[in-house]
Protein backbone atom coordinates (compact mmCIF):
# COMPACT_ATOMS: atom_id res chain seq x y z
CA UNK A 1 0.00 0.00 0.00
CA UNK A 2 1.30 3.48 -0.84
CA UNK A 3 2.41 5.22 2.37
CA UNK A 4 0.28 8.24 1.52
CA UNK A 5 -2.72 6.10 2.45
CA UNK A 6 -1.37 3.69 5.03
CA UNK A 7 -2.48 4.57 8.53
CA UNK A 8 0.58 5.66 10.52
CA UNK A 9 -1.29 4.97 13.79
CA UNK A 10 -0.42 1.29 13.55
CA UNK A 11 2.22 -0.83 15.27
CA UNK A 12 3.76 -2.46 12.18
CA UNK A 13 3.53 -0.49 8.92
CA UNK A 14 3.44 -2.80 5.92
CA UNK A 15 4.86 -0.23 3.49
CA UNK A 16 8.30 -1.12 2.15
CA UNK A 17 11.14 0.77 3.79
CA UNK A 18 12.51 3.88 2.10
CA UNK A 19 14.75 5.71 4.58
CA UNK A 20 15.88 9.25 3.87
CA UNK A 21 17.71 11.91 5.85
CA UNK A 22 16.12 15.34 6.29
CA UNK A 23 17.32 18.48 8.06
CA UNK A 24 15.31 21.12 9.89
CA UNK A 25 16.08 24.23 11.96
CA UNK A 26 13.93 23.99 15.09
CA UNK A 27 14.11 26.44 17.99
CA UNK A 28 17.41 27.70 16.64
CA UNK A 29 19.10 24.31 16.29
CA UNK A 30 19.96 22.59 13.03
CA UNK A 31 18.68 19.02 13.49
CA UNK A 32 18.81 15.93 11.29
CA UNK A 33 16.25 13.15 11.15
CA UNK A 34 16.06 9.79 9.45
CA UNK A 35 12.53 9.18 8.16
CA UNK A 36 10.91 6.29 6.35
CA UNK A 37 7.77 5.14 4.58
CA UNK A 38 4.90 4.33 6.93
CA UNK A 39 5.63 7.18 9.36
CA UNK A 40 3.97 10.57 9.62
CA UNK A 41 5.38 13.47 7.55
CA UNK A 42 8.40 11.60 6.28
CA UNK A 43 9.36 14.14 3.61
CA UNK A 44 9.87 16.97 6.08
CA UNK A 45 8.60 18.51 9.30
CA UNK A 46 4.96 19.40 8.68
CA UNK A 47 3.71 22.91 9.42
CA UNK A 48 1.63 21.91 12.43
CA UNK A 49 4.45 20.03 14.13
CA UNK A 50 6.84 22.91 13.48
CA UNK A 51 4.34 25.41 14.90
CA UNK A 52 3.94 23.27 18.04
CA UNK A 53 7.71 23.03 18.54
CA UNK A 54 8.24 26.76 18.08
CA UNK A 55 5.27 27.82 20.26
CA UNK A 56 5.48 25.59 23.33
CA UNK A 57 6.83 27.15 26.53
CA UNK A 58 9.03 24.45 27.97
CA UNK A 59 9.70 24.01 31.69
CA UNK A 60 13.20 24.90 32.85
CA UNK A 61 13.49 21.54 34.57
CA UNK A 62 11.32 18.46 34.86
CA UNK A 63 9.74 15.77 32.70
CA UNK A 64 8.41 16.28 29.17
CA UNK A 65 6.32 13.73 27.25
CA UNK A 66 6.17 13.60 23.46
CA UNK A 67 2.91 11.69 22.98
CA UNK A 68 2.88 10.04 19.55
CA UNK A 69 6.48 10.90 18.77
CA UNK A 70 6.80 9.51 15.25
CA UNK A 71 10.45 9.69 14.19
CA UNK A 72 11.10 12.18 16.96
CA UNK A 73 11.16 15.85 15.89
CA UNK A 74 9.11 17.19 18.82
CA UNK A 75 10.83 15.29 21.61
CA UNK A 76 14.32 15.75 20.19
CA UNK A 77 13.81 19.48 19.61
CA UNK A 78 12.56 19.79 23.20
CA UNK A 79 15.57 17.87 24.53
CA UNK A 80 17.91 20.22 22.67
CA UNK A 81 16.06 23.36 23.79
CA UNK A 82 15.61 22.33 27.45
CA UNK A 83 18.85 20.59 28.47
CA UNK A 84 17.83 20.37 32.15
CA UNK A 85 14.70 18.37 31.29
CA UNK A 86 14.24 14.69 30.64
CA UNK A 87 12.11 13.72 27.65
CA UNK A 88 10.00 10.59 27.22
CA UNK A 89 8.82 9.74 23.70
CA UNK A 90 6.09 7.17 23.01
CA UNK A 91 4.37 5.81 19.92
CA UNK A 92 2.58 2.68 18.73
CA UNK A 93 4.47 2.59 15.43
CA UNK A 94 7.52 0.35 15.83
CA UNK A 95 9.21 1.65 12.70
CA UNK A 96 8.83 5.21 13.97
CA UNK A 97 10.29 4.22 17.35
CA UNK A 98 13.38 2.70 15.73
CA UNK A 99 13.87 5.93 13.81
CA UNK A 100 13.34 8.03 16.94
CA UNK A 101 16.07 6.08 18.75
CA UNK A 102 18.39 6.55 15.79
CA UNK A 103 17.59 10.26 15.60
CA UNK A 104 18.10 10.85 19.34
CA UNK A 105 21.64 9.47 18.94
CA UNK A 106 22.20 11.42 15.74
CA UNK A 107 21.31 14.69 17.46
CA UNK A 108 23.22 14.00 20.66
CA UNK A 109 20.32 13.78 23.13
CA UNK A 110 19.94 10.04 23.69
CA UNK A 111 21.26 10.30 27.28
CA UNK A 112 18.26 12.44 28.28
CA UNK A 113 15.61 10.74 26.16
CA UNK A 114 13.59 7.59 26.90
CA UNK A 115 11.73 6.00 23.98
CA UNK A 116 8.95 3.48 24.60
CA UNK A 117 6.31 1.60 22.64
CA UNK A 118 2.96 2.60 24.10
CA UNK A 119 -0.63 2.93 22.96
CA UNK A 120 -1.25 6.33 24.47
CA UNK A 121 0.08 6.39 28.02
CA UNK A 122 -0.70 2.77 28.92
CA UNK A 123 3.00 1.82 29.26
CA UNK A 124 3.78 4.75 31.57
CA UNK A 125 2.11 3.37 34.71
CA UNK A 126 1.83 6.16 37.31
CA UNK A 127 4.50 8.46 35.88
CA UNK A 128 3.78 12.19 35.97
CA UNK A 129 4.98 14.91 33.60
CA UNK A 130 5.37 18.68 33.64
CA UNK A 131 4.47 19.05 29.96
CA UNK A 132 2.84 16.79 27.38
CA UNK A 133 3.07 17.65 23.68
CA UNK A 134 0.89 16.07 21.02
CA UNK A 135 0.12 16.39 17.33
CA UNK A 136 -2.93 14.10 17.57
CA UNK A 137 -3.44 11.20 15.12
CA UNK A 138 -6.59 12.73 13.60
CA UNK A 139 -7.00 9.88 11.10
CA UNK A 140 -7.25 7.41 13.98
CA UNK A 141 -10.60 8.97 14.86
CA UNK A 142 -12.05 11.28 17.46
CA UNK A 143 -12.45 8.51 20.07
CA UNK A 144 -8.71 7.78 20.00
CA UNK A 145 -7.74 11.46 20.12
CA UNK A 146 -10.07 12.20 23.02
CA UNK A 147 -8.79 9.15 24.91
CA UNK A 148 -5.27 10.53 24.59
CA UNK A 149 -6.43 13.87 26.01
CA UNK A 150 -8.01 12.16 29.02
CA UNK A 151 -4.95 9.98 29.66
CA UNK A 152 -2.65 12.99 29.41
CA UNK A 153 -4.67 14.82 32.06
CA UNK A 154 -4.14 11.90 34.45
CA UNK A 155 -0.37 11.95 33.90
CA UNK A 156 0.29 15.67 34.38
CA UNK A 157 1.55 17.14 37.62
CA UNK A 158 -0.52 19.97 39.13
CA UNK A 159 0.51 23.08 37.23
CA UNK A 160 1.61 21.04 34.22
CA UNK A 161 0.23 21.62 30.72
CA UNK A 162 -0.80 19.72 27.63
CA UNK A 163 0.15 21.39 24.35
CA UNK A 164 -1.68 20.24 21.21
CA UNK A 165 -1.73 21.31 17.57
CA UNK A 166 -4.92 20.75 15.58
CA UNK A 167 -6.21 22.23 12.33
CA UNK A 168 -9.42 24.17 12.68
CA UNK A 169 -11.04 22.25 9.84
CA UNK A 170 -10.09 18.95 11.50
CA UNK A 171 -11.88 19.70 14.75
CA UNK A 172 -9.86 22.22 16.75
CA UNK A 173 -12.97 23.86 18.21
CA UNK A 174 -14.51 20.57 19.37
CA UNK A 175 -11.11 19.45 20.70
CA UNK A 176 -10.93 22.62 22.78
CA UNK A 177 -14.34 21.84 24.28
CA UNK A 178 -13.28 18.25 24.99
CA UNK A 179 -10.09 19.37 26.71
CA UNK A 180 -12.15 21.65 28.96
CA UNK A 181 -13.74 18.51 30.44
CA UNK A 182 -10.37 17.37 31.79
CA UNK A 183 -8.37 20.54 32.43
CA UNK A 184 -8.99 23.61 34.59
CA UNK A 185 -8.05 26.09 31.84
CA UNK A 186 -7.80 25.70 28.06
CA UNK A 187 -6.56 28.50 25.81
CA UNK A 188 -5.70 28.93 22.14
CA UNK A 189 -2.22 30.42 22.33
CA UNK A 190 -1.41 30.55 18.61
CA UNK A 191 -3.21 30.34 15.28
CA UNK A 192 -1.51 30.23 11.89
CA UNK A 193 -2.60 28.93 8.49
CA UNK A 194 -5.62 27.22 9.99
CA UNK A 195 -3.66 25.47 12.75
CA UNK A 196 -4.43 26.06 16.41
CA UNK A 197 -2.03 25.56 19.28
CA UNK A 198 -4.06 24.70 22.38
CA UNK A 199 -2.64 24.84 25.90
CA UNK A 200 -4.55 22.94 28.57
CA UNK A 201 -3.48 23.50 32.19
CA UNK A 202 -3.81 20.83 34.87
Amino acid sequence: MDDRWEHYFTSRPETSGDERLITARLRGDELRFWTDAGVFSRRGIDFGTRLLIETVRLPETGEILDLGCGYGPVGIACAKAAPSCRVTMVDVNQRALRLAEKNARLNGVSARVTILESDGLCALSDRLFDAVLINPPIRAGKAVVYRLFAEAAEHLRPGGSLWAVIRKKQGAESAKRELAKHFRNVTRVEQKKGYWILKADR
